[in-house]
C-alpha cells in the first residue's frame, strides 16, 4: 500500500512539476478520476494539455487576422483615392470650361509648389512609387522604414491630388500599389515582438508585397492582374510561400473594391466578336514595334535626362528644382491648352471615348501625349504612368485604324493599350492580363500576348526595365 501510495503521489507530483514549468496556472488542466486497483480506493492523477498547440493556432490567427484587416484597408483607401483623383480632375474640368488660359497660370504655380513640398516634408512620395516599393523588397530592414511610412502615405494621396488640380498627365494606379504596401507595411507594428522574431524579414516582406499587390488589383478591379504584378514586376519570381498571402490579400481588397463600387470595368468591356481579320497578324507586329519603339523612347527619355535635355536646363533642375517644376508646369500647360484640354490629366476620358467611337484624336495625340507624361513625371512630383501609358497605346491604335481600316477600331486600340503598357513596364504578362479583363470573350487573347511580348522586346532594345532602374537608384543612398 505504502510502495502504491508513493507511486501515485510521484506520478501526480511529477505532473504538476511539468505543468508548472509550462506555465501554470494558465495550463489547462484536466482533472481525470482513475479506479485504480491500488489498495486504498481512487487516485486523482492530474494532467494538462500542452499549450503548444492553442498558441500556435492563436498565433496563426493574429498573423493573417492583420493581413485581412491591412486587405480591407487598403481596399477602402483605394476607393477613396480613386474617388478623391477624380474629384480633384472633374474640379480643373470645370475650371478651364470657363478660363481656358487659366492653366497658364495655375499649373506651373501648382508645380512648383508641389515640387517645394515634396522635397521638404515628403522625400520618397516623388513619381508612381512602384521604385520604391522594389527597393523595399530588396532590402527591407534599411529601405522600408524610410520609404514605406505614413507620411509619405499622405504626401502621396495629398501632393497627387494637388497636381490633377494643376492636369499634370499623371495616374493613379501607381500611387495606389504605393498606398496599398505603405498601409500594409505600417501593420507590422501591431504584431507583438515574439511574432515578429519569429517570422523575421519575412513578414515585412510580405506584408508590403502583399499590400501593394492589393493595391493594384483594387485599382484596376483585376485581381489576376495582382497576383501576376507581384509575381512578374515586384518580386520577378514566384514563391510558394507568399503567393497565398497575396490571393488573400487581393481577395479582400476586391471584395471591398466590388462593394463600395461595384463590379465595374475599367474601361468598360471592349466587343470584339468571334471573328478576327485576316491581316490580324500583320497588325499584331506593326503594332509592337511601334509601341514598342514609342515606350523603349519614353523609358529612354527618363532615364537619360542628361543625355538629351539642354545643359541650362539640366543645372535649373539640380541647382533650382522648384523653378525647374514651373518650367515643367508651363510646358504642360502650353501643350494642353493647344490641344484643346486632351492631353490634361490621366487620359482616361479620351481613351474611353475612343474605344467607344465618342471621340476622334489626331494621329499627333499619342506623341503629345507622351511629352506631357515627360513633363510630368521629371520634376519629380507624385504620380502614376499606367493609365496615361493606356492613354497613349489607345491613340496608337486609334491612329492605326487608317492603315487597318478593315479591323474593328476597339480591336486595334485594345492591341495599342496592351503594347504600350508592356513597353513602359517590360511586364508583358502584367500588361496582357491588365487588357484581357476588359476583353468581351477570349478570341484575342493569342494576339494580345504576342503584342506584349514583341513590344516589351523591342523596348528592351532602348532602355532596361524602368522601375528596376528607378529602384536601383534608392538603394544606392
Amino acid at each position: 500500500m505504502g510502495r502504491s501510495a508513493g507511486f501515485s503521489a510521484t506520478w501526480v507530483a511529477s505532473w504538476q512539476q511539468r505543468a508548472k514549468f509550462c506555465g501554470a496556472p494558465k495550463a489547462i488542466y484536466v482533472t481525470i478520476c482513475l479506479k485504480c486497483h491500488f489498495p486504498g480506493g481512487s487516485v486523482q492523477l492530474l494532467s494538462f494539455i500542452d499549450r503548444r498547440a492553442i498558441l500556435r493556432s492563436r498565433r496563426r490567427w493574429l498573423y493573417f487576422g492583420l493581413f485581412w484587416l491591412g486587405a480591407v484597408i487598403t481596399g477602402l483607401a483605394a476607393v477613396s483615392y480613386a474617388r478623391l483623383i477624380d474629384f480633384g480632375y472633374d474640379i480643373f474640368l470645370r475650371m478651364i470650361a470657363h478660363n481656358w488660359w487659366l492653366p497658364l497660370l495655375v499649373t506651373p504655380a501648382i508645380a512648383a509648389f508641389s515640387v517645394w513640398a515634396t522635397r521638404r516634408w515628403f522625400p520618397g512620395s516623388e513619381g508612381s512609387g512602384i521604385p520604391q516599393v522594389i527597393a523595399t523588397l530588396h532590402d527591407v530592414r534599411t529601405r522600408g522604414p524610410r520609404l514605406l511610412t505614413l507620411r509619405i502615405l499622405i504626401g502621396k494621396i495629398a501632393l497627387s491630388f494637388l497636381v490633377i488640380l494643376g492636369g499634370f498627365t499623371i495616374g493613379r494606379e501607381g500611387p495606389t500599389i504605393h498606398v496599398g504596401a505603405a498601409l500594409m507595411f505600417s501593420l507590422r507594428r501591431f504584431y507583438p515582438a515574439r511574432l515578429r522574431s519569429i517570422y523575421g524579414v519575412g513578414l515585412e516582406r510580405k506584408l508590403a508585397l502583399a499590400g501593394a499587390a492589393a493595391g493594384l488589383s483594387a485599382a484596376f478591379n483585376a485581381p489576376l492582374a495582382g497576383v501576376v504584378f507581384a509575381i512578374e514586376e515586384l518580386t520577378r519570381s514566384f514563391e510558394a510561400r507568399t503567393s497565398g498571402v497575396i490571393i488573400t490579400a487581393i481577395i479582400f481588397a476586391g471584395v471591398v473594391s466590388l462593394a463600395l463600387q461595384g463590379n465595374y470595368v475599367y474601361f468598360g468591356t471592349i466587343a470584339i466578336g468571334s471573328k478576327l481579320p485576316d491581316l490580324l497578324a500583320v497588325a499584331v507586329i506593326l503594332v509592337g514595334v511601334i509601341t514598342g519603339v514609342g515606350g523603349g523612347v519614353f523609358c529612354w527619355l527618363l532615364l537619360n535626362t542628361e543625355r538629351w535635355m539642354p545643359a541650362w536646363l539640366c543645372t535649373l533642375r539640380k541647382v533650382h528644382p522648384v523653378a525647374f517644376g514651373a518650367v515643367c508646369g508651363l510646358f504642360i500647360a502650353a501643350i494642353g491648352v493647344a490641344s484643346g484640354g486632351h492631353l490634361f490629366g490621366s487620359g482616361y476620358a479620351e481613351a474611353r471615348g475612343m474605344l467607344e467611337g465618342r471621340l476622334q484624336l489626331g494621329a499627333a495625340y499619342p506623341a503629345l501625349k507622351m511629352a506631357s507624361m515627360v513633363g510630368s513625371y521629371l520634376p519629380g512630383t507624385p504620380g502614376g504612368l499606367f493609365a496615361p501609358s493606356l492613354a497613349i497605346g489607345a491613340g496608337i491604335g486609334n491612329a492605326l485604324h487608317i492603315v487597318f481600316g478593315q479591323m474593328q477600331l476597339p480591336m486595334l486600340i485594345a492591341l495599342g493599350m496592351v503594347g504600350y503598357l508592356a513597353a513602359v513596364t517590360q511586364s508583358p504578362i502584367t500588361a496582357f492580363v491588365i487588357v484581357i479583363e476588359m476583353i468581351d470573350g477570349h478570341a484575342l487573347v493569342i494576339s494580345l500576348m504576342a503584342t506584349a511580348l514583341v513590344s516589351s522586346q523591342v523596348s528592351k532594345l532602348f532602355a532596361p526595365p524602368l522601375y528596376e532602374a528607378l529602384a536601383h537608384r534608392y538603394l544606392r543612398h
